[in-house]
């Protein structure tokens, strides 16, 4: 069996442990088309590409399902140069789409710019790749309403992973801006802003991430702020939205 004929083998076999969501069977097959991929001419032809492309791509989507943002870096890493020599693929925009969301959730605002100037007008339009580009923009223009939404449109199941991971951050900002503007305020208003769907969803985050948070019947009660603070100054969620849009804007210049 020639080489290409062996990594084609193995490679419909990936395909078939990536569709079942079998993470462990797929890695282990990938292991061994990576050993075949060895074998591969130099350079390599169209055919024997696109199969090495093929089966980086399944490796990336597995690294998603895994939840593994490290091994998602390492497998974009080795796929890369495959995208830089022109090879294009049923998977590309997707996994291009895939890439920005890490990076954004990963706040490499500078990579994720960079990125966006590597796309033609036509990759930059397809919604798999649009759907982080959206997203970003609503973040610098401090949107968090409609980055919270997002998550109920995303382009493709493997995306919620990244969703997730950047539903928490913009949380972390809201609840950062709530606590020193406000003294008080009814858990169903914070429910509103945060976007949980329960109460008990929020009771969860409070006790994980806002210990100093206190339920006084239906409302939250926040530590009052530092001596000399004006926080207390500050009464509208329009001029938070504001504050969080200028500071996001400042860290991207920066």
């Amino acid at each position: 069996m020639s080489s290409l004929d062996n990594a084609k083998s193995l490679l419909s076999k990936l395909k078939s442990s990536a569709d079942a969501g079998d993470v462990d069977g797929g890695k282990a097959t990938l292991s061994q088309l990576k050993i075949a991929m060895l074998d591969f001419p130099s350079p390599a032809d169209e055919a024997h590409m696109n199969v090495a492309t093929e089966a980086l791509e399944l490796g990336v989507l597995l690294t998603v399902s895994e939840g593994d943002l490290d091994a998602f870096a390492r497998s974009m890493a080795q796929l890369k140069p495959y995208y830089a020599a022109g090879v294009t693929s049923a998977r590309k925009h997707h996994i291009l789409g895939l890439n920005l969301m890490h990076l954004l959730v990963d706040n490499r605002l500078s990579e994720f710019h960079s990125e966006l100037e590597l796309l033609s007008d036509q990759e930059a339009s397809n919604a798999f790749v649009s759907f982080p580009i959206n997203l970003e923009r609503q973040l610098m223009v401090g949107i968090y309403d409609e980055v919270l939404t997002a998550s109920l449109h995303v382009p493709d199941p493997s995306y919620q992973f990244f969703m997730d991971n950047l539903l928490q951050t913009v949380r972390d900002s809201i609840a950062d801006c709530v606590e020193v503007s406000y003294k008080r305020m009814k858990i169903a208003d914070a429910m509103t802003m945060m976007k949980f769907d329960a109460q008990a969803a929020l009771m969860e985050y409070v006790e994980e991430c806002r210990d100093d948070w206190i339920v006084e019947g239906n409302e939250l009660v926040f530590q009052a702020p530092p001596m000399g603070s004006k926080a207390s100054d500050i009464p509208s969620m329009k001029l938070i939205t504001q504050s969080l849009s200028y500071a996001t804007e400042m860290e991207r210049i920066v």
